[in-house]
């Protein structure tokens, strides 16, 4: 299936690790093939993995763009940072996407467990604003 992009002027993405960067106008894209994409806003630098769930967050998108790649190392950051955020809930909703987010990464699903960090992510701000 395709996934069409539509980029702003001076958007970036990265596509299979590559950074591309759209030019002055607006463009659109259509990915014919499968390929990992992610959206300048979507990308996190290692620094910015600065709580708990972004520290999740991190290795997941970091296997997310090296798939051709071992990802080992990524995988073992992935358990140790989700076995401690687990560790300190008590949110039955919480626990079980956390669940969620561990199955789609074994299921190699990485796009889909990104999607489900960022919930993880949202719940803790709205946890350290109260």
């Amino acid at each position: 299936m395709p996934l069409k992009l539509s980029l702003k002027p001076g958007e970036k993405f990265v596509l299979n690790g590559a950074v591309v960067q759209n030019g002055d106008r607006r463009a659109n894209l259509v990915l014919q093939n499968k390929a990992s994409v992610l959206r300048e806003k979507d990308i996190m630098q290692q620094g910015e993995a600065t709580s708990p769930a972004r520290r999740i967050y991190f290795p997941v998108m970091m296997m997310y763009l090296n798939q051709s790649t071992n990802s080992g190392e990524y995988y073992d950051d992935f358990v140790l940072r989700m076995t401690e955020f687990m560790n300190a809930l008590s949110n039955p909703e919480i626990l079980a996407e956390c669940v969620s987010v561990s199955r789609d990464v074994m299921a190699g699903e990485l796009y889909k467990a990104l999607l489900r960090c960022r919930k993880l992510i949202t719940y803790e701000d709205e946890r350290l604003k109260g």
